[in-house]
């Protein structure tokens, strides 16, 4: 699988879920790339929600970890039901190494740097999330319950992506 390579965004590493374009995953794999890209963006809710100054930030992270740790108990629940075991693979690893990047590098900053990294990075990691969604792990699901969960759950992906860019555009940018 040809990984496509992570690129900065004011500072930050972003991972580029059009990595998933190189090769359509399988159902397993499919299982982890969600679960992974789930707590990659629940880790990082986790630290906005703990280190942002701005209160929409604050918010906005919270929710993060609300709403995807809600798809990965879906997820889950619905991969224990199929007897499915989560496959580990490039891409599922591609995104937890760039998800630890990211808070290793939004933890070195504060105050309005800090809540300006982490949207700006919300805003480009869902946008990429939905691509991938759209593009690759849809149309690639063999299992019509993991197609029907990922249909299911996109329309929150879209609410989020622009939920980040309204906190975006109220900080300034």
């Amino acid at each position: 699988m040809r990984l496509m390579p992570s690129f900065v965004l004011s500072g930050l590493a972003l991972v580029a879920p059009a990595a998933l374009y190189a090769q359509q995953p399988n159902d397993a794999q499919i299982a982890a790339i969600v679960v992974t890209a789930n707590q990659v963006d629940i880790d990082a809710g986790k630290l906005a929600e703990s280190k942002a100054d701005n209160a929409q930030v604050k918010a906005f992270g919270r929710q993060m970890v609300t709403d995807h740790s809600g798809v990965n108990k879906q997820a889950t629940e619905l991969v224990t039901k199929l007897g499915v075991k989560p496959e580990d693979n490039a891409t599922a690893q591609s995104l937890k190494s760039g998800g630890a990047d990211n808070v290793k590098a939004l933890s070195s900053l504060s105050g309005a740097a800090f809540d300006k990294a982490y949207i700006d990075h919300e805003v480009a990691y869902h946008q990429q999330v939905l691509d991938a969604v759209d593009k690759t792990l849809i149309p690639s699901a063999q299992n019509a319950e993991l197609k029907a969960l990922l249909e299911k759950v996109r329309p929150a992906f879209v609410a989020h992506l622009e939920h980040a860019k309204q906190v975006q555009q109220a900080l300034g940018r």
